[in-house]
């Protein structure tokens, strides 16, 4: 039986944990999920702070837009406040375009810190559609990434949300339509017949029914429009692409989030670590903001207010390596069509790719406990999973998820 204890057991060395070299049986097969980590401890008092200073955009010193704009062209870090002052003009409607514009694009060229994106998504989250008190359980998933990686492969978060729900692992889903692809999650939703349209209530009561609700972006954050055509104009990533993942309007306490963009990674991580989350963020060393299976990924395991950064090669538990084009998509109808297929037990790559990636955010999910062990939960995850393919239980409940939203 494999020694877990020792395979995690870290020894601290010139800032960095080296996990020992597994032992066992199955030390061939975790091998390659025993790389050295990196480890790095969030600052949490001063992102805290920043949180704080987020719910008080209207509070502390003036500040205009040419303060904030002189600060980011000049290469420095906002002060404390200034982003969630930044933000709040932008969500009321009182920036202008351009001042939308160069405040996303000086944001992007000087590198966000994550105080500053915690301000910014502070506010976002201040200005949606709340949900009511305690209408959403305290261990819901997010699986979600941040889009532009440029790529339109099949909506694997989508199917792996649907998967992981299946297994029991309670699923509050965010997104919207396609940006840079042909179909975002939400078309693809929508094509299979599940209603995109619900309020904060309704999308509760389906969380707790059937297992798996979904926030259509827009619908939650009205005030977020003021960025929309600006957005589209830049035509290129921004920090505004990190706050979809961040910006969940249920504050669900775990999830599997993808980022396309790795040199922002770790500000994400940064975020939900002084969110206290459980999370994995993860991005494919092929460019996806997904868990890929063409080659290894880099995850930021965030828990209990520290950030851990590994490699993850998933030949480790016996995936083979998949061809990008084999996970490619198409528009919502061809992406309906893929979910159907995989939900009905077909085999595949992209049934891998939904497997390891619904596996990941039952993962998340088990972290929320500080009893969880790294490699037995991805071990439980995997096989949950697969489970709830082959046994139809994915099939079954996107049935379900479809009747409910027929029936209100």
């Amino acid at each position: 039986m494999l020694n877990s204890t020792r395979v995690w057991n870290f020894a601290i060395c010139g800032g960095a944990r080296h996990a020992p070299a597994p032992t066992g049986p199955f030390a061939a097969r975790l091998g390659p999920l025993c790389r050295a980590w990196d480890h790095r401890r969030v600052a949490l008092s001063s992102e805290s702070s920043a949180a704080s200073a987020a719910r008080r955009p209207s509070g502390g010193p003036a500040t205009s837009w040419r303060q904030v704009l002189a600060r980011l062209t000049g290469g420095d870090d906002l002060a404390r406040g200034q982003a969630a002052w930044a933000m709040d003009q932008i969500m009321t409607g009182e920036a202008s375009p351009a001042q939308i514009a160069a405040f996303a694009v000086a944001m992007q060229v000087k590198v966000p810190t994550s105080a500053e994106v915690i301000e910014l998504a502070e506010v976002m989250l201040n200005h949606a559609l709340p949900f009511p008190a305690g209408a959403i359980r305290d261990d819901t998933v997010d699986i979600v990434g941040t889009g532009g990686d440029g790529v339109n492969t099949v909506n694997l978060s989508t199917m792996a949300a649907i998967v992981a729900a299946a297994a029991g692992v309670p699923v509050v889903k965010h997104g919207n339509r396609a940006a840079s692809s042909l179909s975002g999650g939400a078309d693809t939703l929508e094509e299979l017949g599940v209603r995109i349209d619900l309020g904060p209530e309704q999308v509760a009561r389906s969380v707790a029914e059937v297992g798996i609700g979904f926030c259509f972006a827009p619908l939650f954050h009205p005030s977020y429009r003021h960025t929309s055509a600006v957005r589209r104009e830049i035509g290129v990533p921004t920090v505004f692409n990190l706050l979809g993942p961040l910006t969940n309007p249920a504050r669900p306490r775990a999830g599997l989030i993808g980022c396309a963009f790795a040199e922002l990674a770790e500000v994400m991580a940064g975020v939900f670590a002084a969110r206290r989350s459980s999370v994995l963020v993860v991005h494919g060393d092929d460019g996806l903001d997904e868990l890929t299976t063409t080659t290894t990924s880099t995850i930021w395991r965030v828990q209990a207010g520290t950030v851990d950064r590994l490699t993850f090669d998933p030949a480790g538990f016996g995936f083979p390596r998949a061809e990008l084009d084999d996970l490619l998509g198409g528009d919502a109808q061809t992406n309906a069509a893929e979910v159907r297929a995989v939900l009905a037990g077909g085999q595949g790559p992209v049934r891998d790719a939904v497997v390891l990636n619904a596996a990941g955010a039952i993962v998340a999910h088990a972290g929320l406990s500080s009893r969880a062990e790294w490699l037995p939960a991805w071990e439980d995850g995997l096989a949950r999973a697969s489970a709830a393919i082959d046994s139809g239980a994915a099939e079954q409940l996107l049935a379900r998820w479809v009747r409910f939203g027929q029936q209100l």
